[in-house]
């Protein structure tokens, strides 16, 4: 299929080099939510020491946006296909700089627990209209191939911005509050550089006139979503609970606990870049169940391994799965989700995934204070075994159920 945007201007194209930059910079915006300010939990508690429950709203400061991002995204995904994929983001973007560094300015744990909130219907925000525009500008491969390069910028991201918050931290806890302000060195570029597409709301057709002739594949996005959300409460287990299970184990202190996530961090994102790759030899079941099947290995080694260097062994596949994910349930979406609607579907991902994140350690404590942490990591590779094995052996009854739902895109 001809690229339609091969007879638009250069700035209309969105090969142009500078559209690229922008869109995975943006990216890169939605995994410093919540890790970029880790570091600074310490010395903040300590500041707000003479607060009553000083320790549990501190550790909401962490917490709050990714509540707040379930929350924003059905809004988010409203509104993207509502007032347009531009719009959203510019406001979004000029939002995150400013709730996202108010924990430098205000003096209230209050008063910083609202700024993150609205950080949180920030990233949101970015998130789904970022995304939306990746599925709008790119089609077959090179979507596939933009999408696990926008997953690879995340995971890389995280990481960079995980060390620089570490290391101002140490300088004053409210430095890393300033790394925020990042996105409004972006706003320059996502009003010069990135198009509106051309969709129902950008040429005046209403959205109640396109739900009209086109719809959801309910079925399709109930999976999508499902997978997202396992996928997100049991990769947790690792953030949250990999610090006290290699304590428990080898000793480890923090250093060697965040050498651990980091490699794990680096696996997702070279997985990432290749997604492109791999997509055009296998579907998007077969993908998942790869990649389910992969996190379920590493989970069951992570339970059965004894010392540092193998448990590093074994995060290995956990990485590469959960970068394969990713990308993979974005580009399932985009594809079979009518382009009017594309908005609202992904917005519905964003949901399920934070939703994930958010549940994780609500979902695991009972399991790990009734079996402990070994077993608890075990039980997750078996349970994520378990899946993949029945997407893998059920993916004839998979797409026939996706022929059987979509809508006209």
């Amino acid at each position: 299929m001809a690229d339609a945007t091969a007879n638009k201007p250069n700035k209309h194209n969105p090969d142009n080099w500078l559209i690229r930059a922008t869109l995975l910079l943006v990216s890169t915006l939605t995994v410093m939510s919540g890790a970029t300010i880790a570091p600074s939990l310490p010395a903040m508690q300590t500041h707000f020491s003479e607060v009553a429950n000083s320790d549990f709203w501190v550790r909401l400061v962490l917490t709050v946006p990714a509540l707040f991002i379930v929350i924003g995204s059905p809004l988010a995904g409203q509104g993207v296909d509502s007032i347009g994929r531009k719009p959203l983001l510019l406001g979004s973007a000029i939002l995150y700089g400013l709730a996202g560094s108010s924990g430098f300015w205000l003096n209230s744990i209050f008063a910083i627990l609202a700024g993150r909130a609205l950080l949180g219907l920030a990233v949101a925000g970015v998130m789904v209209s970022a995304t939306t525009l990746i599925a709008d500008y790119y089609q077959g491969d090179a979507r596939a191939n933009f999408m696990g390069l926008q997953a690879a910028f995340m995971g890389f991201g995280g990481v960079l911005f995980l060390s620089v918050g570490g290391f101002i931290a140490d300088l004053d806890w409210r430095f890393p509050f300033l790394i925020y302000l990042f996105s409004w060195l972006l706003i320059p570029t996502i009003f010069l550089s990135l198009y509106e597409p051309e969709t129902a709301a950008s040429v005046g057709v209403s959205t109640s006139e396109t739900t009209a002739h086109e719809s959801l594949p309910i079925k399709l996005l109930i999976l999508i979503y499902g997978a997202a959300l396992l996928q997100q409460v049991v990769f947790y287990l690792i953030p949250v609970q990999m610090p006290f299970y290699l304590e428990q184990l080898t000793g480890a202190g923090g250093t060697r606990t965040g050498l651990a996530i980091a490699l794990c961090t680096f696996f997702s994102a070279i997985a990432s870049m290749n997604y492109g790759k791999l997509k055009k030899r296998f579907s998007f079941i077969s993908i998942l169940a790869i990649a389910f099947g992969l996190m379920g290995l590493g989970y069951i080694g992570i339970g059965l391994a004894g010392g540092y260097w193998l448990m590093l062994l074994v995060l290995m596949p956990v990485g590469i799965g959960l970068g394969l994910i990713m990308p993979n349930l974005n580009v399932w979406a985009s594809n079979e989700v009518p382009n009017a609607l594309r908005g609202r579907a992904l917005g519905g991902l964003t949901t399920f995934m934070f939703l994930g994140q958010f549940l994780s350690p609500i979902a695991s404590q009972p399991v790990t204070e009734t079996f402990g942490l070994t077993a608890t990591y075990g039980l997750a590779g078996v349970l994520l075994a378990v899946v993949a094995t029945i997407l893998w052996t059920s993916k004839k009854q998979v797409c026939r159920l996706v022929a059987s739902t979509v809508g006209q895109s």
